[in-house]
């Protein structure tokens, strides 16, 4: 398995050439580490595509150096990642690490290119560790997190009357940081927390824990998981009558799940998302060039990856250099807004704020093509939606302090 892992690593997706002036001689190399193979293989496979567009839109050449997208399969585990990581750096000379996969594999990743001084865009990954205990001096988490899926999803809902919350979590650090980051809101904000259930990751059957969740008589189902352990959670809901009695709260979910789950059954569902292909023009003009690769429309986290690599590139450009410091300090003094980000800024803890949307999942009858599934119930700005600084445990902030 592991060797079939790496030998998927080793493959390079495309060699694209930019313009730009002379610089000095070799490459510039972004490697796309993500999900290939496991749950999120379709999202993982969009943000190569979503690289591959990014660079594309420089065309020739960038400071005199040709710009390669390598991609490799995280596998989903953290040993696996570090290794790929590893490799690029040292051997293939990679430049910038951009998705990381699910939180497990990016907290591998990010130390090692920290200590080999390579920038880390987490993309994918949502725990909010990452910019916490994890940060890194050359790390960033560029597209959404935890505290801001929660805070998103868990407010409209209790404002909507909905107290009582009964967690279905999955078993591992991202399942965990959703579940502490949902609750602690939900309890700060008029909500009761009644308890929890964890089942093992990529599970194929939901009944035990939907039931003992049902059992709970909360008003409210959460579910701290993502991709086929929410869909088979909301069939299991379905079948065994826990919905319309109890509603059912999904707080990460992706464009790509609720194509695959119809909206029959995924409608009414409330969901946050740092991006949707259809919220105005510039959206739509990206999402008919990653249309063109995929036959797709972009969710929000291939959607990142492209929003990472653009600006990247834009950085590098700015700053007449490659070099891991030089692009950092224009990353992090630039207003970030392309066709995806709005109203970005990246703080001293290496968290990308911007504005969130909270959405709706419209009924059959409301969609009108393929991939036109959302309706936007609000607007959250970057200040309300991610974790205040205040309250960062990111270890840099206490050394500038």
């Amino acid at each position: 398995m592991k060797k079939r892992l790496m030998g998927t690593v080793a493959a390079i997706c495309s060699s694209l050439f930019l313009q730009g002036a002379v610089a000095g001689e070799g490459k510039i190399k972004i490697g796309v580490l993500t999900d290939l193979s496991g749950p999120a293989a379709d999202i993982g496979k969009g943000s190569v595509a979503s690289a591959q567009i990014a660079v594309e839109e420089f065309g020739g050449k960038l400071l005199g150096k040709s710009v390669e997208v390598i991609f490799g399969d995280t596998g989903n585990k953290a040993d696996i990642a570090a290794g790929v990581a590893r490799q690029w750096i040292d051997v293939d000379k990679v430049d910038v690490l951009v998705d990381l996969g699910l939180t497990n594999t990016a907290l591998a990743v990010l130390p090692i290119a920290a200590d080999k001084n390579k920038i880390a865009i987490a993309v994918a990954p949502a725990g909010t560790a990452i910019t916490n205990e994890a940060c890194t001096p050359t790390s960033i988490h560029w597209m959404y997190d935890t505290y801001a899926l929660a805070a998103g999803t868990s407010k409209v809902l209790i404002d909507k009357g909905f107290k009582d919350w009964y967690f279905v979590t999955t078993d591992y650090s991202f399942g965990h940081a959703l579940e502490k980051d949902a609750s602690e809101f939900i309890n700060g904000n008029g909500g009761k927390m009644l308890g929890s259930v964890r089942h093992p990751f990529n599970v194929s059957d939901m009944s035990s824990f939907m039931l003992t969740a049902q059992a709970s008589k909360a008003q409210v189902i959460a579910l701290a998981n993502s991709n086929n352990d929410t869909v088979n959670a909301i069939k299991a809901a379905r079948e065994y009558g826990i919905t319309p009695k109890q509603y059912i709260a999904p707080l990460v979910v992706y464009l790509s799940t609720v194509h695959g789950m119809g909206l029959d059954l995924a409608q009414g569902l409330y969901l946050t998302e740092g991006f949707y292909w259809d919220q105005d023009e510039r959206a739509r003009a990206f999402a008919q060039k990653f249309k063109a690769k995929t036959n797709a429309m972009p969710g929000s986290l291939p959607a990142g990856t492209y929003s990472a690599v653009l600006n990247y590139l834009k950085a590098v450009q700015a700053a007449g250099s490659d070099d891991t410091a030089a692009v950092l300090k224009q990353l992090r003094s630039a207003k970030i807004d392309d066709p995806v980000i709005r109203n970005g800024r990246i703080r001293e803890d290496g968290r990308l704020v911007h504005d969130m949307y909270v959405f709706q999942v419209k009924a059959p009858a409301e969609s009108k093509a393929p991939y036109d599934y959302y309706k936007t119930i609000g607007i959250v700005k970057g200040d309300d939606a991610f974790q205040p600084i205040s309250k960062s445990r990111c270890p840099l902030l206490k050394k500038q302090g």
